[in-house]
């Protein structure tokens, strides 16, 4: 017993992280002072800033700004309360109408988190024991979200559509073996429009066409591609001139284009309607700060009344690609 004891005692834990330098970079940040436009001062040193993702420039707009200090000086700063208790405000349900109008789906929802958006729509859906192929250059966004639904996933190579069609065969091979199980499977298919890993885009015409070969659904992930592609920044499925109810679920942040804070999921109305008691972003964070719906409803009535901003925006992508190239 005094043995035991005397290991107990001279017993020391390990770590829980390894030690750090001081001078590690990791703890030593690169600080902003100013507004991050396309000038920037980090550390005290004017730069020009090739890392914001305002693509439209619409962060530093006087409108965007004007309308979220109106909003700031009528509902304050924050809303203290989920959207299901109390933390529902007529700005939040504008903002809903104008995207789904905008994005031309019957209803949108809104996330006060830009992350939290599709990590929480999709484990809204995909449950323990179904099949969701994806892309295996996913963000990590949607990766959190697989991991969180505890769903089978099923990686195919990257935009290799014939390697996705392998597996949607090998799973129909196994549904036919098991057809009790097959018929409460959800199978999804879960892919970017403008992909965060790789910077490029998904073949979203031949997705649809194995969507309906193989019977199964396509959530589409599109905080790069909303306000980048399409005549009027609609995104992939205006790029491709595809009908947007081929899509089940299509999810964007507003940190991007918007130049806002927050995130929205669009499509049908039961589709969306579920993620209002089973979106765990939604349900138990508090709602978005009025002002940043407020900055977003700015932010959509430029894009509306100026379409001619995406072509100066593909302009640019396009001269500074070849700039880059040599």
């Amino acid at each position: 017993v005094q043995e035991k004891e005397e290991l107990i005692e001279e017993w020391q834990p390990e770590p829980l992280v390894p030690p750090v330098p001081k001078d590690h970079p990791a703890l030593n940040y690169n600080i902003v002072s100013g507004p991050p436009t396309h000038i920037i001062t980090v550390n005290g040193k004017k730069c020009i800033n090739f890392a914001s993702f305002n693509f439209l420039g619409l962060l530093d707009n006087k409108k965007v700004k004007s309308a979220a200090q109106a909003s700031l000086k009528k509902y304050g700063v924050g809303t203290c309360g989920p959207r299901g208790f109390y933390g529902t405000f007529d700005v939040h349900l504008e903002l809903e109408e104008r995207l789904a109008k905008f994005m031309r789906t019957e209803e949108a929802i809104i996330y006060s988190y830009g992350f939290a958006t599709i990590a929480s729509a999709i484990p809204a859906y995909s449950k323990r024991g179904d099949i969701v192929f994806v892309d295996e250059a996913s963000c990590f966004a949607i990766q959190k979200g697989l991991q969180a639904s505890r769903s089978n996933i099923k990686l195919f190579k990257h935009n290799d559509m014939a390697d996705l069609e392998r597996l949607l065969k090998e799973q129909e091979t196994e549904d036919q073996k098991n057809p009790r199980k097959a018929r409460v499977t959800r199978r999804f298919i879960v892919v970017e429009g403008l992909y965060m890993n790789t910077g490029d885009i998904c073949p979203l015409p031949e997705l649809i066409k194995l969507k309906y070969k193989y019977k199964v659904r396509i959530f589409l992930e599109e905080s790069l591609s909303f306000g980048v592609l399409g005549e009027h920044g609609r995104g992939i499925t205006e790029h491709f001139g595809i009908n947007i109810d081929d899509i089940d679920l299509i999810s964007a942040n507003m940190e991007n284009s918007l130049a806002s804070i927050g995130g929205f999921c669009c499509g049908r109305s039961f589709i969306i309607d579920h993620q209002r008691l089973s979106g765990q972003g939604y349900c138990f964070s508090a709602s978005l700060p009025p002002l940043l719906a407020a900055a977003a409803i700015e932010a959509l009535n430029i894009m509306e009344d100026n379409p001619d901003i995406f072509q100066i925006l593909r302009h640019k992508c396009e001269r500074i690609h070849k700039s880059l190239q040599g």
